[in-house]
């Protein structure tokens, strides 16, 4: 009879054993794939610095008149990994897609650094969010402004020049691929480039500035 209690103990306390030590399958929140928004129509704040990045630019101005105000920064553009393979694959962009676009502060002086400029952790105004979603957009694209990474974003209305600036000025689907170099290639290759873009380009290339196949 002992012998027999004895055996049910260690066949429970195995049993135990094997339930505590069994690996567990939690489920974990995946990362947002494309926009999301709250009721009142404001965009979530995107999860962005885990996207691809694209590129970055300095002191950038599409306006001639642009002074900057004294203070140099630099914009770095992020996209929904969805969204970056499959323009890879076709040259163009799916529905939601989600690029944003984030300004930060440019330093000059910091640790060993003694010329050049490097980026700072203060963002500059936020970081703006350009989205394209079908089913919600008259347009299929929209502008969100957010004033902090933890806030949610709010929608630019249509009548504000950087929507007029992009359908005009754009290299793909109203977006300024022509500033992403790893990006730009493949839309030549997949001759996906809009008319508008191609003749400027075309105007503002010099000899050395064509593209060699």
């Amino acid at each position: 009879m002992k012998l027999l209690a004895r055996g049910v103990c260690l066949l429970a306390l195995s049993a135990f054993l094997f339930i505590l030590l069994k690996p567990q399958h939690v489920a974990h929140a995946a990362p947002q794939a494309g926009p999301a928004y709250a009721a009142n129509g404001d965009m979530l704040p995107p999860n962005y610095r885990e996207w691809i990045y694209l590129t970055t630019g300095i002191d950038m101005s599409y306006n001639p008149k642009a002074t900057g105000g004294g203070q140099s920064m630099f914009d770095n553009v992020f996209v929904n990994p969805e969204a970056y393979r499959s323009f890879v694959a076709t040259g163009t962009w799916p529905d939601k897609t989600v690029l944003v676009l984030e300004g930060r502060v440019a330093r000059s002086k910091g640790s060993i650094n003694t010329r050049g400029q490097f980026q700072s952790e203060q963002l500059m105004g936020g970081f703006e969010v350009h989205v394209k979603d079908q089913a919600r957009f008259p347009n299929k694209w929209a502008f969100f402004d957010f004033d902090s990474p933890t806030k949610n974003g709010t929608l630019i209305p249509e009548k504000a020049p950087c929507y007029s600036c992009h359908q005009q000025h754009a290299a793909v689907d109203t977006t300024f691929v022509q500033f992403y170099p790893t990006l730009l290639p493949i839309a030549r290759e997949k001759h996906t480039l809009s008319a508008e873009f191609a003749k400027e380009d075309a105007a503002t290339q010099g000899p050395s500035d064509k593209v060699t196949k």
